[in-house]
């Protein structure tokens, strides 16, 4: 039997991260921002450029979130993960919207 980390806050994995907003849109408090832009990418052999989604934010509103975990467990790339440390630097409702550095920070 695995063990799985406690269930104290989600963190970020940014370089994982493809901007394919299913986290965001299987949220169902609608806790997470998502902010992306596109950029082509030319690869050595290929006909065409493609385009590539790149992450410029991402949020969790934890005074809306709910804990559930859909996030992580729908996230195909694995960009999300639970971590065992539970630590919000404010008192301020507005202190529990946690940005991209922050929520990467909490990776162990």
């Amino acid at each position: 039997m695995t063990s799985r980390p406690a269930r104290g806050v989600i963190a970020l994995i940014p370089e994982a991260c493809t901007s394919c907003m299913i986290c965001v849109q299987e949220c169902p408090t609608w806790c997470i921002s998502l902010e992306s832009h596109t950029e082509q990418v030319s690869e050595e052999g290929a006909r065409r450029p493609r385009s590539v989604s790149i992450l410029d934010r991402f949020a969790i509103d934890f005074g809306l979130c709910m804990y559930c975990g859909i996030c992580v467990d729908v996230c195909p790339f694995d960009a999300l993960e639970w971590q065992a440390q539970h630590d919000y630097p404010s008192n301020a409702r507005t202190g529990l919207v946690q940005e991209t550095e922050r929520l990467a920070s909490w990776r162990s």
